[in-house]
């Protein structure tokens, strides 16, 4: 349990963390930003399947394949039916940001609100990924999404500051969409461990969430602002690192 409680609290600390190198360096470029988040989709990207989607098939038995392609996509389509409802990073860095920093505070904290809905199954992705044993590769697949966090964090904090909040609530503000996936990493964590009859469902589930939030918000993301030749190899590298990573840990 406390490799749990302590990984959850570092997924969720990513973010504070992200927010406050988003006080301290509030004209950092997008170039850096693209970069750590492409290496966190590449760790992300094989996380999902080495570490989720793979063993979903193996503890699923005869219906591994049924039940693993079934999760996936119920993954992806919870995660499609939140972004309907409300809008995530990429839709709104694609209007460029400078835009809602001039907007109001409403759609600003709309915003921030949409970051921590899509906290939650992220955080029960990191949490699920304990749910097979090897403690390890679940610690690099919640290191892929905490590295994800950061960006995400710093990303939050300018509009915020120019939409009149102060600096005392933008950071708690910011923290509290952490805990949004504290909670989560508890809850999936928790799931598994009370039924394992679940565990092929829920890391196929996991892994589908992981893989939408890959294609339809990083990689856009990344690829927004002329920066697609380091992204894509920064995504590369972040692959190869949790494919090694993988390999020698067994």
């Amino acid at each position: 349990m406390e490799p749990v409680l302590l990984t959850a609290l570092g997924v969720g600390g990513a973010t504070v963390i992200g927010a406050l190198i988003g006080f301290i360096f509030k004209n950092l470029s997008h170039k850096f930003s693209d970069i750590v988040l492409s290496f966190a989709a590449g760790v992300m990207l094989c996380a999902s399947v080495v570490g989720l989607i793979l063993p979903s098939i193996d503890y699923g038995g005869k219906y591994g394949l049924l039940i693993t392609v079934a999760g996936v996509f119920v993954g992806a389509i919870c995660l499609n039916l939140i972004d309907r409802l409300v809008p995530h990073l990429h839709k709104i860095a694609g209007r460029d940001l400078e835009e809602h920093k001039k907007s109001n505070l409403n759609k600003v904290l709309l915003f921030v609100l949409a970051i921590a809905i899509h906290n939650l199954p992220e955080g029960i992705a990191a949490g699920v990924g304990f749910g097979t044993g090897n403690n390890a590769e679940a610690l690099v697949i919640a290191g892929g999404i905490a590295l994800q966090n950061i960006p995400e964090g710093m990303v939050i904090i300018g509009p915020m500051l120019s939409a009149g909040v102060s600096k005392r609530k933008t950071l708690l503000i910011a923290s509290l969409t952490g805990v949004v996936e504290v909670v989560g990493t508890l809850i999936g964590y928790f799931a598994v461990s009370i039924s394992t009859a679940i565990l092929p469902f829920a890391l196929a589930f996991a892994g589908g969430t992981m893989l939408y939030v890959i294609s339809d918000e990083m990689i856009p993301e990344t690829h927004a602002h002329g920066h697609q030749r380091g992204a894509t190899y920064a995504l590369l590298v972040g692959f190869c690192v949790m494919l090694i990573t993988d390999v020698l840990l067994g």
